[in-house]
């Protein structure tokens, strides 16, 4: 839990270098703007779709046929079930924008000053780091899917979004966060062994999606803190195997 913590606040202390604060904010922004777009112009046929697919239920479709005050409150929980949904997918968009395009950007600042000490083996790549977010958006959105019908449940369907979120985090920042620094052994071994912190990190960055303002930089500070994690450890690992660190001087490989 305390190196958790650290994680946070490094996290926090980076915002104030320039070139950072701008990354954290855009992936979010456009990511918001997309989904707006789409529950614009799907908001009514997937509502209907919905419906109809409750319909087809045989208990169901006698109830709600039967009852004016169950089918209206059927479709008011339909609606709120798509607006909590719309959040996890606003965020998973987010995420994937930050994996591929920002964190890689913002790792680099933040590697060069806080870990210059950390001799780069450059086990992933930027294609790597494509095919892990691509893979993980898609497992992401099975289990969303898989899950939708327990949304209907009220306050189920935050708890489901809070556990797919965390499993997310740790899953698309996890191999970023090394895959400059670690080697092709380390960036495998690394996030297993560091699996349940990893998770209880990923689920604290989760409830930032549901703070309000906050939301907006949630994904991509979730991959800082990410990156301040993982960079920690791998450095603490090392020395521990008696991995000698570079001399963090100006000039140092890095």
């Amino acid at each position: 839990m305390r190196d958790i913590l650290i994680a946070f606040g490094r996290a926090l202390r980076s915002l104030t270098r320039r070139g950072v604060l701008v990354h954290l904010l855009w992936p979010s922004v456009v990511a918001l703007l997309l989904w707006i777009l789409a529950a614009v112009f799907l908001w009514t046929p997937v509502v209907e779709g919905i419906m109809a697919w409750i319909d087809s239920w045989t208990f169901a479709r006698d109830w709600l046929t039967g009852s004016e005050i169950g089918a209206a409150t059927v479709l008011t929980l339909v609606k709120i079930a798509l607006v909590l949904a719309l959040l996890p997918l606003v965020y998973v968009t987010a995420a994937l924008l930050v994996a591929v395009f920002a964190l890689p950007m913002i790792l680099e600042r933040v590697a060069t000053r806080d870990y210059a000490d950390i001799e780069r083996r450059k086990g992933g790549s930027n294609l790597g780091s494509a095919w892990n977010a691509l893979v993980a958006g898609m497992l992401f959105l099975l289990g969303l899917l898989v899950s939708l019908p327990f949304w209907l449940i009220p306050g189920v369907g935050i708890v489901i979004s809070l556990v797919l979120t965390a499993w997310l985090n740790q899953r698309a920042f996890g191999y970023d966060a090394l895959m400059l620094h670690a080697d092709r052994e380390e960036l495998a071994r690394l996030p297993r062994v560091l699996r349940p912190p990893m998770l209880l990190l990923g689920g604290g960055c989760a409830l930032l999606a549901y703070v309000p303002l906050v939301n907006l930089l949630a994904p991509a500070f979730c991959g800082l803190a990410f990156v301040h994690f993982m960079l920690e450890s791998l450095r603490r690992e090392r020395i521990a195997r008696g991995v000698t660190v570079l001399d963090a001087l100006p000039g140092a490989p890095s």
